[in-house]
C-alpha cells in the first residue's frame, strides 16, 4: 500500500552497497558509524518509498522479496553494530584501527574470545548481546600472518 517509487531490487542493491563499502573485510569505526546512519535512512526510505507491484491476496513473489529485504535491512544494521562493538581484527575481518606496526591483524583474545549471539529487539539499537565463550583445548589461538 506504500505505492512508492523505488523497486525492492533497487533498495536491496542500496543495502548491499552500504554493507560492501562500510562493513566488508576491511572496516573502521568512522565507516561503520556512517553505515549505521545510512542504513537507518534506507530503512525509513524503504517503508515510505518502496513499490511492490501486484496484489497481497494472491501469490506475489515481489511482496515475498520485499519482506526478505526488510529483514535484511535489520540484519545489516545488527551486523554493523556487532562489527563496531568488536574492537579487534580477527579472522577475515580487519579493523583498520587494530593492526600491528607491520600492518597485520591485531587480535584481542582476552576480551573477544566469544561468539556474539544477539537477542532480537524491534529497536535494533536495544538488541541485547549474549556472549558464548569460546574455550579452546586442542588449538592455540594465534594471529594470522599474510607475510
Amino acid at each position: 500500500n506504500v505505492n512508492g517509487k523505488k523497486s525492492v531490487e533497487s533498495m536491496h542493491r542500496e543495502l548491499g552497497k552500504i554493507m560492501w563499502d562500510n562493513c566488508g573485510m576491511s572496516r573502521n569505526k568512522k565507516d561503520l558509524e556512517s553505515a549505521i546512519e545510512q542504513i537507518q535512512l534506507l530503512k525509513k526510505d524503504f517503508w515510505n518509498n518502496v513499490f511492490v507491484p501486484g496484489k497481497d491476496d494472491e501469490l506475489n513473489l515481489e511482496l515475498e522479496k520485499a519482506g526478505r529485504v526488510a529483514d535484511f535491512i535489520e540484519l545489516g544494521e545488527l551486523m554493523i553494530r556487532d562489527a563496531l562493538d568488536r574492537n579487534e581484527s580477527c579472522g577475515g575481518h580487519f579493523r583498520e584501527e587494530y593492526q600491528t606496526a607491520e600492518n597485520e591483524a591485531l587480535r584481542n583474545d582476552k576480551d573477544f574470545a566469544f561468539v556474539s549471539a544477539w537477542e532480537h529487539n524491534p529497536d535494533i539499537k536495544k538488541s541485547k548481546l549474549h556472549k558464548e565463550k569460546l574455550d579452546f583445548k586442542e588449538v592455540k589461538l594465534t594471529s594470522r600472518s599474510y607475510k
